[in-house]
Formats: structure tokens, sequence, C-alpha cells
């Protein structure tokens, strides 16, 4: 029945592709963050802006996950795995056709239309993307960062859904249980349904009733 699902397969498949819609859209942000303004991409070195867009994807993910009332604990590390692989998807793919393109132009320019995203460009910058990833924690903070930024939000974001979508069935199956188990009221066999109503009790001001003496 429908009020028993876990919502498991529903999670794991609108996650999924909310996770690539926001891969995708993480790399044409870094393959086009050179027509952003200055002000903004020197701003602590571009790092707050990338910490904003990893949340921008884990409340993404998060809200497709929990838009089908997920019931399922599987999907609170899925959600982090799919989340924290968005950002590194997207990433890898904006670096690494922003690289190639610089590669493979005669003057190094960068990218500056949607001509120069292509498969050789890709493949031409993708060893340089990854090296970023594979060079030592010191130098690679920031992205490995993002990346556990976008994680841990999905994660938290998604089990606050989780609980209380367990909370809520939890008392509509306690509710009919309470309802059954209470003991029916005890009447003697010749009492009535409903008490009769007690009578005023007897007032100064009001005339007694003549009793025909």
């Amino acid at each position: 029945m429908s009020h028993k699902r876990s919502g498991l397969l529903s999670g794991l498949v609108v996650g999924l592709l909310a996770a690539l819609v926001c891969a995708a859209g993480l790399g044409a942000a870094v393959l086009f963050q050179g027509s952003m303004p200055d002000a903004v991409m020197e701003f602590g070195g571009g790092l707050p802006i990338s910490l904003a867009l990893s949340l921008l994807i884990a409340v993404l993910v998060a809200l497709a996950i929990g838009a089908v009332r997920p019931h399922s604990l599987v999907l609170l590390p899925v959600a982090a795995l799919y989340a924290g692989g968005a950002v590194l998807a997207g990433q890898v793919t904006g670096s690494s056709v922003l690289i190639g393109t610089a590669l493979r132009s005669p003057g190094g320019r960068a990218p500056g239309g949607m001509d120069d995203i292509n498969l050789p460009n890709f493949n031409a910058g993708l060893p340089d993307a990854l090296s970023l990833y594979r060079a030592p924690l010191a130098e690679s903070w920031a992205a490995w960062l993002c990346i556990a930024v976008a994680a841990v939000a999905a994660f938290a974001l998604v089990n606050l859904r989780v609980v209380r979508v367990r909370r809520a069935r939890g008392a509509q199956a306690a509710a009919p249980e309470a309802e059954e188990t209470q003991e029916p009221e005890y009447r003697a066999p010749f009492e009535p349904a409903q008490q009769p109503s007690p009578k005023p009790a007897a007032d100064l001001f009001t005339p007694r009733k003549s009793t025909g003496d």
C-alpha cells in the first residue's frame, strides 16, 4: 500500500536527476566564471561563492529527495553522495573544458561560447583538472571543503525530512491502535444510554407546586 512505501526507489531516482542537473549547472558556472564581476570572484579568493554554490546544490538535492516523503534511512548517505558527487563532477567538468580550451587554442584563450564546449577540449583538460584532487590536502583543501560542505548539508537536510516523515507515520499508525484498545464504558443492563439531565436545585424565589391539599 502507498502509506507503507519507504520512498527509497523514488528518492534514488529524483535525487540522481537533481544531482545531474546541479553538476551541469556548476560546470557551466566554472566554465564561464570569467564573465562574472571581478569583485565577486576576487572576494575571499572565490571561496565564499564556491561554498554558496555547494550549499545550493545540497538544498536542491535534499528538496528533490524530500519531495517523495522518504521513510528509508538509506537515503541519508545517498543524499550526501549525490550532493558531494555533483560538486565534484561540476568542478571537474567545468575545469576540464576551461583548461582544454586554453591548451588547444592558439592564444591560450578562455572559452568564449558554446562552440568551445566539446569532447576534445574536455579530454585535453581532464588530466590537469583531476590533478588538483591528487594534490596534497594543503593545496586542494578548498576543493575538498566544497565537496564536504555539500555532502554534510544534504545529509542533515534529508535526515530532518526523514525524521519528520517517520514521526508522522508513527503517529498515524498509533491512533487506530489507541482507539481499538480503549475499553467501552460499563453500563448496567437497564441503564439508559444517556443520563437524565439533573434537575435544578430549589430556589427561594421559585414557586412550589401545589400538593392538592
